[in-house]
């Protein structure tokens, strides 16, 4: 008796301990260093009060290159854009015809650009074509790796220079390849045997070097209730990752939180280029059967028969590493445009990657009117962080992030404010007690529109002896938006 009520009071105070560790790790502040942070999440938010988090759906600027070549056409599709210091280069799969995916007459093309909206599509002299090399061509009769061939600039500071360009492309049946190449425009096989097989397979699957991680990641389709092998339930996502790009670890479904399952046709998860550790995925959200144009309207477009029967649009997901997705957002990020020609099956699919095209802007770009001679890919255009932000209205309200470490000696913030609106801040230590010398009445009243400001407390900007320590931010917002902070060296 006395050594069964010994071992249950033992039991009872290893429970405790895990449970006490286990508050203890979720109560750890978040180590952000110096960071940015953006609001596609609310991972690093405690408290809303009068304010909300706001997606913001980016401006059409308009078609910026036609998929007008004889090896072109109406089915390309599966787009990469890769910002390479001051060249923009685009990589699209060429196809005039439907067919099954893999087959010879997909080519992979490619274009480039100084300021990612002027598009040239360069005579390589690499592959002929109906009987001339004066083409765009990178890759050609490579079955199947020209159906999704998914490129991407290695940023792992070890990488070979012989492979600072690589991808994978390949279907089921061949499983994934993997190409490396020099300059982006010559590609070969790394080896002649794939280097992943346990995915379906049948999308874009997206590659490329996590500084965060330190791994090479790969998001790839699956099935929601047919895994990595049958085609059932919603088209979803799964994630494997590498050290070496060859050897990859066993594959993992992603999660979606409590968010719906949705048809995901592409996901296009890639390091966002002003926060590498936030994984911004602006994918295709495909709607089977779900029929806009009649037979007689496909026609007078020219559309394939085969697909005008369903619609599509895109949607803004994110992750900070692992196997879960956060769907802050369920809403359309980018809707079909004015025209019945935006509303056929596999439209509106986002091409891979978000790059900035100005000192102000970022880019992201759409292949559209698929599956008709006017096929194209179009611009979007958004503020630097402009994907969501911390928005409040005229009577104003606040933010408070979770318990934050830090290291810097200024805090800078992005925002925007009306003429009568304005943004404070204001530091607390861990239990939400305003800090001496960085209250809100000793900050200085932000107005205007920036990309970039330093916050100042009685015209103090250096926040150094907070640095290491646990402490909050709560921004103070009156008819303004927060759209990122960081801390600065």
């Amino acid at each position: 008796m006395i050594r069964s009520i010994l071992i249950s009071s033992l039991l009872l105070a290893a429970l405790n301990n895990i449970f006490v560790f286990a508050q203890n790790q979720k109560n750890a502040p978040i180590e952000i260093a110096d960071r940015r942070e953006i609001f596609v999440d609310k991972q690093l938010i405690t408290q809303l009060s009068g304010v909300e988090v706001l997606m913001h759906h980016p401006h059409n600027e308009g078609k910026v290159l036609a998929f007008d070549r004889p090896w072109e056409g109406n089915f390309s599709a599966y787009c990469t854009i890769i910002q390479d210091k001051d060249l923009f280069r685009l990589y699209y799969r060429g196809v005039r015809e439907s067919g099954k995916d893999g087959n010879d007459s997909e080519v992979t093309c490619y274009a480039e650009s100084k300021d990612g909206i002027n598009w040239v599509k360069p005579a390589l002299g690499i592959y002929e074509l109906d009987g001339s090399k004066q083409n765009n061509v990178v890759l050609a009769h490579h079955v199947p790796a020209s159906h999704n061939f998914s490129p991407f600039l290695d940023a792992n500071p070890n990488a070979n220079p012989q492979e600072r360009y690589k991808a994978l492309a390949g279907t089921q049946k061949s499983g994934l390849m993997a190409f490396v190449s020099a300059d982006g425009i010559h590609w070969k096989k790394k080896q002649e045997t794939p280097v992943f097989t346990k995915g379906v397979f049948d999308s874009q699957n997206t590659v490329f070097w996590s500084e965060s991680e330190k791994l090479y990641v790969c998001y790839f389709r699956i099935w929601s209730d047919g895994g990595f092998s049958k085609y059932q339930g919603f088209r979803s996502v799964g994630r494997t990752v590498s050290k070496d790009f060859v050897n990859w670890s066993e594959p993992v479904a992603m999660t979606f939180g409590d968010a719906p399952l949705d048809h995901l046709y592409t996901q296009q998860t890639a390091p966002y280029i002003r926060a590498p550790h936030m994984y911004l995925a602006i994918g295709a959200r495909f709607m089977p059967k779900r029929q806009v144009l009649t037979p007689e309207e496909a026609a007078v477009l020219k559309v394939d028969p085969k697909y005008f029967n369903d619609c599509s649009d895109a949607v803004l997901m994110s992750s900070r590493g692992g196997n879960a997705y956060d769907r802050t957002f369920i809403e359309s990020y980018i809707r079909p445009g004015i025209g019945l020609e935006n509303w056929v099956s596999r439209s509106n699919y986002p091409v891979l990657n978000v790059v900035q095209t100005s000192p102000t802007e970022l880019s992201v770009y759409v292949n559209e009117s698929y599956a008709q001679p006017s096929a194209h890919i179009k611009r979007y255009s958004l503020r630097l962080d402009g994907f969501a932000s911390i928005h409040a209205p005229a009577v104003g309200g606040y933010m408070i992030t979770k318990p934050l470490v830090f290291k810097g000696k200024e805090l800078e913030i992005n925002y925007s404010t009306s003429a009568a609106g304005d943004v404070k801040v204001e530091i607390l230590d861990a239990d939400g007690n305003p800090i001496p010398g960085f209250k809100v009445f000793d900050s200085k009243v932000i107005i205007g529109n920036e990309i970039k400001r330093i916050v100042s407390w009685n015209q103090n900007t250096n926040v150094s002896s907070l640095a290491g320590k646990a402490i909050q931010l709560k921004f103070y917002l009156k008819d303004a938006d927060l759209y990122s902070y960081k801390f600065n060296p």
